[in-house]
């Protein structure tokens, strides 16, 4: 399933909006039908008052799964838990594991709700969280990879953090394991301050705050909506994120490291193109910001920023009054002719030096990816206005740019 990563401390606390979308009655009946049909096992919870259900989707993750069920079962909570699992039509023997290990989660007082189905192919990751989440019982949800492993503390200081802040998603930092792998990656995502949270939504090829360490409430996980089910290559996690930004809820991370994100090439991440990621944070871009703006300048006149022009909506490439740069090669051109326009004349912006230039500017870099190898793949962008590198917390939800 998904992962992601972890340097073992940072001084950093991070704090994000995150919202909900509501679920559709279409969709409520859909997934109750689907519930209805997958085959299913569970304890019985009359009468229990389920604090946390750890939600867990799985798909051959037999190799796995005996270290995450055993820290799952090695919680320090202490309050009332259960374990909600569903099978997306695995295809080794992780449904038996599982079930094998029901009478030592009884023992610890853990209930176990297991499901799945036994199509011909899996339905996608999205699709497995949502059924694992409606047959779930508890007021909270802790998201759980079956590859990933929880510190014995995660659920706790999570479940802390998370009944102060009920419309919220909280995450927390983690370790990348193996040691090294996506390195960069793992460093940015592990040290964003509180405002970065916010700030950097439109940069990474992820949530700021990342998947595989959510955890909400049952409630605000219903305002919100349900998981996208498209399936293999679309990315759940930040259509999901994207909507909670929309509805302006809260992300919150806590400043440990609770969670062991593997890193491996079965992971579902790797089946997403970034030609997709690309196309939703320019459309998100535009939607919370550029909307906003008359006009702005964009800060890279190669190939990262040329790429951004062709991906605004014509509306939006009319709004870019230069592209600017510090590269005397790129400005001494003086204009950037937009060949494959269908007007005519065809578009020519400017290129100047960025002293010449004039805020608000959208700021395309380079950064590492989730392979930490990120050296001329998508470009990150940034949004300034009046000359800084960020947008306020209230701007960013109300869909306003900060004002400077």
């Amino acid at each position: 399933m998904n992962g992601r990563p972890v340097n073992e401390t940072r001084e950093h606390a991070a704090e994000c909006v995150s919202a909900k979308r509501v679920c559709t009655r279409e969709s409520q009946v859909q997934m109750a039908e689907d519930k209805a049909s997958s085959t299913g096992s569970q304890e019985t919870t009359e009468g229990v008052n389920i604090e946390v259900s750890v939600i867990m989707p799985v798909y051959n993750a037999s190799c796995w799964l005996e270290e995450c069920l055993e820290a799952v079962l090695n919680q320090e909570f202490t309050g009332t838990m259960e374990l909600s699992v569903f099978d997306d039509a695995s295809t080794d023997n992780s449904r038996a594991l599982i079930e094998s290990w029901r009478e030592r989660f009884r023992k610890r007082g853990i209930a176990m709700v297991i499901s799945g189905h036994d199509s011909n192919k899996p339905k996608g990751v999205g699709f497995a969280k949502n059924q694992a989440v409606a047959q779930s019982t508890g007021k909270y949800l802790c998201f759980q990879d079956a590859d990933d492993v929880m510190m014995p503390e995660r659920v706790r200081l999570q479940y802390e953090t998370s009944i102060l802040n009920r419309n919220s998603i909280v995450g927390c930092q983690v370790r990348r394991v193996p040691e090294g792998s996506t390195e960069r990656y793992t460093r940015w995502i592990n040290s964003l301050s509180p405002e970065q949270l916010l700030t950097q939504i439109f940069t990474s090829h992820g949530p700021t705050v990342i998947m595989p360490t959510w955890f909400c409430s049952h409630d605000w996980f219903q305002q919100v909506g349900s998981f996208d089910e498209g399936g293999k290559g679309v990315p759940e996690d930040l259509l999901f994120f994207y909507q909670s930004v929309r509805l302006g809820g809260r992300v919150l991370r806590v400043d440990e490291c609770l969670l062991v994100y593997r890193y491996h090439e079965h992971a579902a991440t790797h089946s997403v193109l970034e030609e997709t990621i690309w196309n939703l944070r320019v459309g998100f871009l535009q939607e919370r910001v550029l909307s906003q703006w008359d006009s702005f300048t964009i800060w890279n006149a190669g190939k990262q920023g040329r790429k951004l022009y062709r991906s605004l909506t014509p509306a939006n490439q009319k709004k870019v009054k230069f592209f600017c740069d510090v590269d005397e090669n790129k400005i001494k051109k003086g204009f950037y002719t937009y060949e494959d326009s269908k007007e005519r004349p065809k578009p020519k912006i400017p290129v100047v030096h960025f002293k010449d230039s004039s805020a608000p500017y959208i700021v395309c870099v380079c950064k590492a990816g989730h392979d930490g190898r990120r050296s001329g793949g998508e470009p990150a962008l940034y949004a300034a206005h009046r000359g800084r590198s960020k947008l306020d917390t209230a701007s960013i939800h109300s869909g306003l740019p900060g004002q400077g």
